[in-house]
């Protein structure tokens, strides 16, 4: 059965339930929908029974592994993105002052906020002063899930997952290398810090040091790594983007002979969307990328 759905339609469904489909999509269960959305599961499971009774198909096939789109769900999800999308919009654009045309939310990794993203956004300003810009910053599965629910129009990761709707550009790849506080330390030590920079670099990390024990400090971002590091000393792999201004300050030095590895980095947005600031955005970004990469 096809889904044909018009933005009238929203009279005969409540935001909610397309905001806890989405949910769901994004969460994989009801149950952790219910925790994303501060209500309990049984009015996640009513939510969805009544926007399958409106759409007169079932959405939805419930396991033990969670919840899994059917057929019919998969070609209501590309309806459900964009009617929310076009009322937060309706939302923001009511809200926003007569100088502003459109809004945009851009979410990333805290990594790529560190010179590259603030770099962008000034550009962005002056390229076009009339569009209201929210900055985000958050972690793949946060980021993914934003992008699922239609609430962010664009979002800029090391690691991506596939999702439907869904488009995954590459943007340019992250150099990282092993910097420290102390020079003349012999490499390894108690100091140093393994920065989660995700499973491609764990892997990488791993095969170029298969004996190396489990470092005494762990960190999630690249940024607490430098912070520790520079207040109590020691090395960790980070982005040479990110440690060229602390180098050239003299607080961080380049591990003599140590490896650097690739980081991938990428933009997620939604596939199908005619927006026009979508695209100017997006525009921008890929020559951001571009001066990126002949950096690199």
């Amino acid at each position: 059965m096809d889904i044909n759905i018009d933005i009238s339609d929203i009279n005969g469904m409540d935001i909610d339930q397309i905001k806890t489909f989405l949910s769901v999509v994004a969460n994989g269960s009801f149950l952790e929908a219910a925790g994303r959305l501060y209500v309990t599961q049984s009015t996640v499971s009513t939510r969805i029974q009544r926007l399958e009774a409106y759409l007169g198909v079932t959405l939805f096939v419930r396991n033990r592994s969670g919840a899994v789109l059917t057929l019919s769900g998969h070609r209501f999800l590309r309806h459900a993105k964009s009617l929310l999308l076009t009322l937060e919009q309706a939302r923001h654009d009511i809200g926003l002052p007569s100088r502003f045309r459109a809004s945009i939310t851009v979410g990333t990794r805290i990594a790529l906020w560190e010179e590259l993203m603030p770099r962008w956004v000034g550009e962005m300003r002056k390229q076009a002063p009339d569009i209201s810009i929210r900055s985000e910053i958050g972690f793949e599965e946060d980021l993914m899930r934003s992008l699922v629910e239609g609430r962010m129009d664009v979002g800029i990761m090391y690691t991506p997952q596939h999702s439907p709707g869904l488009q995954i550009e590459h943007l340019f790849d992250e150099t990282l290398a092993l910097f420290t506080t102390d020079p003349d330390k012999p490499w390894p030590n108690d100091d140093y810090i393994y920065v989660e920079w995700g499973p491609a670099f764990y892997a990488l990390h791993s095969s170029r040091y298969p004996d190396l024990e489990s470092p005494p400090q762990t960190v999630n971002i690249g940024w607490l790594g430098v912070q520790l590091i520079l207040c109590n000393g020691g090395s960790c792999f980070l982005p040479t983007r990110m440690a060229e201004p602390l180098v050239q300050a003299g607080k961080l030095f380049h591990v003599a002979d140590s490896p650097q590895f690739r980081l991938p980095t990428y933009m997620v947005f939604p596939r199908n969307s005619d927006s026009i600031v979508l695209q100017q955005v997006l525009d921008s970004l890929r020559l951001l990328a571009g001066r990126q990469k002949a950096m690199n």
